[in-house]
């Protein structure tokens, strides 16, 4: 695992504002490492594709439901069955929204807001994403066609690989007034979705990646690793290509919001009409975002590049819907499917130590083909099952990739954010059943 060398390659960048960070769940990525945060100068600074990449805006959503566990365990292969039927998954997947090119501009430019416009949602769904569900500047004019033709039937699906839909329930309470404000309790069930920008965001990430690569010759940059191919923020590639970010970033918004239309459905199918499931909040962990910290005793302007990060912002800060201002903002955490998942909620330490960041995951020990040696997907589903773990994936490679034994000990990696003042414990998440690519 090259994770620590390509964290101090990092440090390299020009432009590059305090350190180069490296969350607990770090491990191998492209460029930088996945649990990477760097912030670059807004004036002299670069913008770097592998600090946020191929799946731009992957993030996660937390929906609250007004069912309890022991509403739900009685019933849990019918929703899990009901959710595999509604939510496309899977590599390829083709979803049921079907949109024409000029609605997809309309995706990259409004993101969740578009969709709660168009019927699949409520104004409280994009109000309780970070951003808003959408980010300003966008130009779908800058997403090339070979991305819009990859992104435009897969809006609404879940995708592959670490992706899922996990309906858990709260097994433990941290903080109580957090909770409160987030209308949390003890044995009530909620769903955790993870997924992000689909074919389009990689495609975006896949074509910038080939400017910039000629494009720093022009600058005079030059690199320890190629991977990490950057321009000047204020160049006209690095200008292109975060308005491409941006619009692959609404993408994901949307998708995460189709996700959650139909899941709203799969539950009112089996438990009736009057099931409520309300967004608690949605946050990215691959992108890069122009926010302001002080450094060194002064107030700097800069580009931040999550990679594998979660922002994480504490009480009173504006960017946080004014339901959770008093509390800080929510971090949702997902574990392996088989462990836990964390509710957090930022604090202060977090905007002094590591703009404003902090951990997305467990973080993988084992690859993806090591995790696949020697097991039997059928035999991983047996035992999930007898610690009353529902799963149902596209593939068997879907289930071995994921297995609980491939990630870190999401407990620990908790602990040392939290130790650290970076975020606070807020509730802790059991799954019962898991979707997945």
């Amino acid at each position: 695992d090259l994770s620590l060398e390509q964290a101090m390659n990092v440090a390299t960048l020009p432009g590059i504002v305090g350190p180069s960070l490296a969350m607990p769940d770090i491990h191998q990525g492209y460029g930088f490492p996945i649990g990477g945060v760097a912030a670059t100068d807004m004036l002299t600074g670069v913008v770097s594709p592998g600090g946020v990449g191929f799946d731009i805006n992957c993030g996660v959503r937390l929906v609250r439901t007004s069912l309890a566990e022991t509403d739900v365990r009685p019933r849990l292969r019918e929703l899990v069955n009901q959710v595999f039927r509604d939510v496309p998954c899977g590599a390829g997947g083709a979803g049921f929204i079907k949109i024409h090119e000029k609605q997809l501009d309309g995706v990259l430019l409004r993101g969740a807001r578009w969709m709660v416009e168009n019927g699949y949602g409520d104004q409280r769904d994009a109000e309780f994403a970070e951003a808003g569900g959408a980010l300003d500047d966008a130009d779908p004019d800058r997403v090339s066609e070979r991305a819009k033709q990859r992104g435009r039937p897969q809006l609404g699906t879940l995708g592959s690989g670490n992706h899922f839909l996990e309906i858990q329930y709260v097994e433990q309470i941290h903080d109580e007034a957090a909770a409160r404000a987030m209308d949390l309790a003890v044995g009530q069930v909620v769903v955790l979705i993870h997924s992000g920008s689909r074919g389009l965001g990689h495609q975006v990430c896949t074509d910038y990646l080939a400017q910039m690569n000629v494009a720093m010759k022009k600058y005079n940059i030059t690199l320890p690793d190629r991977q990490l191919a950057c321009v000047p923020i204020s160049s006209p590639e690095g200008q292109n290509y975060l308005a491409a970010m941006r619009a692959a970033a609404n993408f994901a918004w949307a998708n995460r919001q189709g996700i959650l239309h139909f899941l709203r459905g799969s539950f009112r199918k089996i438990f009736g009409e009057a099931t409520r499931l309300e967004l608690i909040y949605d946050v990215c962990h691959n992108i890069t975002k122009h926010e302001r910290y002080e450094v060194d005793g002064k107030k700097r302007d800069v580009l931040v590049h999550r990679k594998g990060a979660t922002r994480a912002f504490p009480p009173g800060h504006r960017e946080i819907p004014e339901a959770y201002r008093e509390v800080g903002q929510p971090v949702l955490i997902p574990g392996s499917m088989g462990t836990a998942s964390w509710v957090l909620v930022g604090a202060p330490g977090a905007m002094r130590e590591t703009f404003g960041s902090v951990c997305h995951g467990a973080g993988r020990l084992l690859s993806r083909t090591a995790a696949r040696k020697g097991r039997d997907a059928r035999q991983v589903q047996k035992k999930l099952e007898e610690e009353g773990i529902l799963v149902k994936s596209e593939t068997r490679d879907g289930i071995l990739e994921e297995i609980p034994e491939a990630y870190k000990n999401v407990d620990e990696v908790i602990e040392v954010v939290t130790e650290a003042g970076l975020a606070r414990k807020v509730a802790r998440l059991r799954p019962m059943g898991v979707i997945k690519g």
